[in-house]
């Protein structure tokens, strides 16, 4: 029986991809952005204890009250924005299930979607599977930027909704309040909704404030604002996120996530209530603890070929590898891989048409210092 694919675009992930060969070739793995080093001992003593307690059974559709409502304090906390924890929060099974339930609530057959590229690799997929169109508007190629007026360009009748990301992955690129302002001005007198992909809110650099899109209430009573714990708490096998959004379009997203997931690892929402609670200077501090991974790492990437790119938030370097080889980036990160040992990932599987001649690869840096250190040792090698 033929078999015709819903996604003909899409194969293996390239974090998978390179993950797989990093093993095969016991390379230092860069590639893939997840944390080696442990969980913070309270989060870990708070989910052993909330498994002792019985919390094993399914949690409420729409996540624990207690994590809702510290969600709630949280987000007044570093936004100074009251939402409702019984309406307006909800617990997913990590932020990549909240991206599509807030895609999938929204976005109709024949609809377009714009998005930014280059762009993590699951926003198209998840348009795709909505029957939507992906409208691709490009970033500045070096300093990854967006230009508003190519935004604005770009939108149609049929434009439902747009998706933004800051911190900004793979470049680690932030959006401003001036940003912010002129989406708003965009998007004003409009029907079209909002995508605020906020996972690496709290890693940000050099006194930067992260413009999330709850601070700006019209842009906030449009959209859809994703969180990720397991960024934030070096957990990312957890798999526990959440969305904000709304009233009205949180009922739109419940009625996916009921039908997707249902709920979420219920001892895990415990854990991260009694966390957010008892431990706020975790999330306070999380910008000055990465900083000094990436100041470190950047200064030795200096003694390398590689030529670092600026970071203002989030946990990933890109570097320009002009200085080392002319291939291109799929080419470049698996001989990177096979033949020096580290693992990188490319820039060209975030872009519906990467522009050409672009030399970059992304490193992650939310590693031990040994691990890094090891990197480094073979990078200076190129």
């Amino acid at each position: 029986m033929a078999l015709q694919t819903k996604l003909p675009k899409v194969g293996t992930t390239i974090f998978t991809v390179m993950s797989q060969l990093a093993a095969k070739h016991g390379a230092v793995n860069l590639g893939q952005g997840f944390p080696d080093f442990p969980a913070p001992a309270r989060l870990v003593d708070a989910l052993a204890q909330a498994m002792r307690e019985g919390h094993n059974q399914y949690a409420p559709m729409t996540g624990v009250p207690a994590l809702r409502q510290a969600i709630a304090d949280k987000v007044a906390r570093c936004y100074e924005v009251r939402v409702d924890a019984e309406s307006e929060i909800t617990v997913t099974s990590g932020a990549t299930e909240a991206l599509f339930d807030a895609i999938h609530a929204v976005a109709r057959t024949g609809d377009e979607v714009i998005v930014l590229d280059p762009a993590y690799d699951s926003y198209e997929p998840a348009i795709e599977l909505a029957g939507a169109v992906a409208v691709h508007v490009p970033l500045d190629p070096q300093t990854f930027a967006v230009d508003w007026e190519r935004v604005r360009a770009a939108i149609t009748p049929r434009t439902r909704l747009l998706m933004i990301n800051s911190p900004h992955n793979p470049s680690g690129a932030m959006l401003d309040e001036g940003d912010m302002q002129a989406l708003a001005a965009i998007l004003r007198d409009s029907g079209i909704f909002l995508i605020s992909d906020e996972v690496y809110e709290h890693i940000v650099f050099d006194g930067r404030r992260h413009e999330s899109a709850l601070r700006y209430p019209e842009l906030r009573e449009r959209a859809f604002v994703v969180s990720s714990f397991g960024k934030t708490y070096h957990c990312t096998g957890w798999k526990i996120g959440y969305a904000i959004a709304p009233p009205a379009l949180s009922a739109e997203f419940r009625k996916v996530h009921q039908y997707n997931t249902f709920t979420s690892f219920s001892p895990a929402q415990y854990a991260f209530a009694e966390m957010i609670r008892a431990e706020p200077e975790h999330y306070e501090q999380l910008g000055a603890f990465y900083q000094v991974k990436r100041d470190r790492f950047r200064a030795q990437l200096l003694q390398t070929k590689l030529q670092p790119l600026p970071v203002p938030g989030g946990y990933f370097q890109l570097v320009d590898y002009s200085a080392v080889s002319d291939l291109p980036d799929h080419e470049f990160v698996r001989w990177l891989t096979i033949e020096h040992g580290v693992a990188a990932i490319p820039l060209s599987p975030f872009y519906a048409v990467p522009p050409p001649g672009q030399r970059l690869a992304r490193l992650c840096f939310a590693k031990n210092e040994a691990t890094l250190d090891a990197a480094i040792g073979r990078l200076k090698r190129l």
